[in-house]
């Protein structure tokens, strides 16, 4: 039996375009790494992402399979957040052709929007609302510690620590244009929602929205050519060889 993902893609196939030239040497596996800077009344946010992005050639269009094996959080607040490497390896993006052109002499690469559910089950991930009831029955634990949705943890201090249960809607888009045969550089559009749907203690509770800020310099892709057999155990490895440091919540 296919795939859902699979079916879909039969489904909704396109019709063929003919690629720029060169387009097809951009098949591969990627490792990724994203940024997204949120803020709301609260804090100022980062959430860099690290993963693969593999493209490939199909009825004469790139497509692109995007996964997720890491984040990190970094705020301009003495705080510790994290999310586990399951919960961020449970979104997991439909697989999508890739709009390719050619601007100024280089390839231009931009992966539409997938919406994708993470803690909860959605027949329509791009349509349905996030329920605000904690005990809907299509939320679930992803990350498998027995809470509903995906655990995010957080440190004040040593004395001070918890946790929020949350749901959300991943909703990205990446534009990235070549800098050079093995590697793609750009932005990240965010526009993501969650919800709350428990904690640890309810002084945990934020009503707070976060928004992406709208600075692309604050936002950054880039995706590096590594070989086929990288998983996310080299990935975590090499990090620090192709991808620069963490930025700071400094703006």
């Amino acid at each position: 039996m296919e795939p859902a993902n699979v079916a879909h893609e039969e489904s909704t196939r396109p019709a063929p375009s003919r690629l720029p030239e060169g387009a097809e040497r951009l098949v591969g596996r990627y490792a990724h790494f994203d940024v997204v800077a949120y803020e709301d009344e609260d804090m100022k946010t980062l959430i860099i992402s690290t993963g693969f992005a593999d493209l490939e050639l199909r009825h004469g269009r790139l497509w692109n399979r995007q996964r997720f094996c890491h984040a990190d959080v970094v705020t301009d607040l003495d705080i510790e957040i994290s999310m586990s490497d399951v919960a961020t390896s449970a979104i997991v993006p439909i697989d999508v052709p890739l709009e390719v052109t050619e601007e100024g002499g280089a390839l231009r690469v931009v992966r539409p929007a997938t919406p994708t559910a993470i803690g909860i089950t959605l027949a329509d991930p791009a349509n349905e609302a996030l329920p605000s009831d904690p005990e809907d029955s299509r939320i679930i634990d992803v990350d498998g510690d027995g809470r509903p949705g995906v655990t995010v943890k957080m440190k004040f201090s040593a004395d001070l620590e918890g946790e929020i249960y949350i749901i959300r809607r991943e909703i990205f888009a990446y534009d990235l244009t070549q800098v050079s045969p093995d590697r793609l550089v750009g932005t990240i559009t965010d526009r993501s929602e969650q919800t709350v749907v428990g904690a640890s203690d309810p002084m945990f509770v934020s009503t707070g929205q976060w928004k992406q800020i709208e600075d692309s310099s604050r936002n950054p892709v880039i995706w590096q050519r590594v070989d086929a057999t990288w998983d996310a155990r080299r990935l975590a490895t090499e990090r620090d060889k192709i991808f620069p440091p963490n930025p700071s919540a400094d703006w």
